[in-house]
């Protein structure tokens, strides 16, 4: 394989392109054709089949010059081959057709995911350098220390806070401004935040509060504002606990825009007959947006809601940002980084295992949701 690539240096560029985007399209070929004849019946499509048992561990052998991937990719073929034969359903290759292009997906959920995710759950059994099993002993360490517990409290205050009023705010600013003159663009005016990175959001923040000594000229926006009603400079970042609040405001600024426009497209999709007949009732605006939006757009609601409340747990960016942690702001995601800048990499992984089983609940209850509103569609 390498003299290849070195044989294929030594052309020119010209050459090399054609012959880079041929190899391509001729394995996509391949992939395609093996699809479709897979699972069909008749002896040329046999002979290919056993072609392809062939052909394929070859290959394998020459890139990767190795005999044992060679035997796993023959016994792979081989066995697939005959299960997607006898299992074929729905017409010739619809079921190769189907672990085909899953195929791709299933591998990174596994390499991506599912390894990852057990080999931080064994590390977080290990120690610093993860060379010796040393038990509960870092959620003990976690679970014990006060710093660590002020952490955790923290995580807990930004899920409980900032899904909430990102989706208050959110609906009332959709609902308010719904079919109103100018719509579009007080939605743009709202989302635009959704367009920056919460690093980039973190450091206009960090303007927005930044402080100075009394007497000096103020460079942030909050603090000029004071005194210019007389008060005095407040360095809202390091005022414990109210830091966590003021940090908690840059996620609200972001995530109200996201909130906003799915509400207001769940808005916009509530039958009209059911709005005309409250109004027929003799409802109320407050009744009607209570007894008919709010129902009709529960899935909505509870899309956002969950989806921001993931965000407010796995926060790391905005909190790193702004003050890495310091005066009591850290959360458990940023923690989790913070460990393993020490080289306590157990315990880092501890922290990771613990972010998990937090979101996990809330993953849990989205998808039975969204299999609900199948079953009742």
């Amino acid at each position: 394989m390498s003299g290849f690539f070195q044989w294929l240096s030594t052309l020119s560029p010209w050459l090399q392109i054609p012959l880079v985007i041929g190899a391509f399209l001729i394995v996509i070929a391949l992939i395609l054709f093996l699809v479709e004849i897979a699972p069909r019946k008749g002896a040329i499509y046999t002979y290919t089949r056993l072609a392809a048992c062939v052909i394929g561990p070859v290959l394998v052998l020459w890139l990767l010059q190795s005999y044992q991937w060679a035997i796993g990719v023959a016994a792979v073929l081989g066995v697939a081959f005959f299960f997607l034969d006898r299992r074929a359903k729905g017409g010739a290759g619809s079921y190769f057709q189907l672990v085909g292009f899953l195929a791709p997906a299933l591998i990174l959920v596994l390499v991506g995911l599912i390894v990852p995710m057990i080999q931080t759950t064994f590390q977080s059994f290990m120690n610093s350098s993860s060379t010796k099993f040393v038990g509960l002993q870092n959620y003990e360490w976690i679970f014990t220390q006060p710093q660590n517990l002020r952490i955790i409290l923290n995580t807990i205050i930004w899920v409980l806070i900032a899904p909430i009023v990102s989706t208050v705010a959110g609906l009332a600013y959709a609902y308010f401004i719904d079919k109103t003159r100018g719509e579009k663009y007080y939605k743009i005016l709202v989302f635009m935040p959704m367009a920056i990175s919460f690093v980039g959001a973190s450091i206009i923040w960090r303007f927005m509060y930044a402080t100075r000594p009394p007497g000096a000229e103020q460079i942030g926006f909050l603090n000029q504002v004071i005194v210019w009603f007389g008060g005095q400079p407040v360095n809202f970042l390091a005022e414990d606990p109210w830091n966590t609040l003021f940090l908690i405001i840059v996620l609200i600024w972001i995530q109200t825009g996201f909130a906003m426009v799915i509400l207001s497209a769940a808005i916009k999709g509530v039958p009209t007959e059911q709005l005309e007949a409250a109004e027929l009732d003799g409802t109320n605006g407050w009744q009607k947006f209570i007894n008919v939006v709010v129902p009709g757009i529960r899935p909505a609601l509870i899309v956002v809601l969950t989806t921001i409340s993931i965000a407010s747990l796995k926060v790391f960016d905005i909190v790193r940002t702004m003050t890495a942690g310091a005066n009591n702001t850290s959360v458990v995601a940023n923690e989790m980084y913070t460990q393993f800048k020490s080289f306590e990499a157990g315990r880092s992984a501890a922290f990771a295992v613990i972010l998990f089983i937090l979101v996990l609940p809330i993953v849990i209850y989205n998808a039975r949701q969204l299999k609900r509103q199948r079953e009742a569609h």
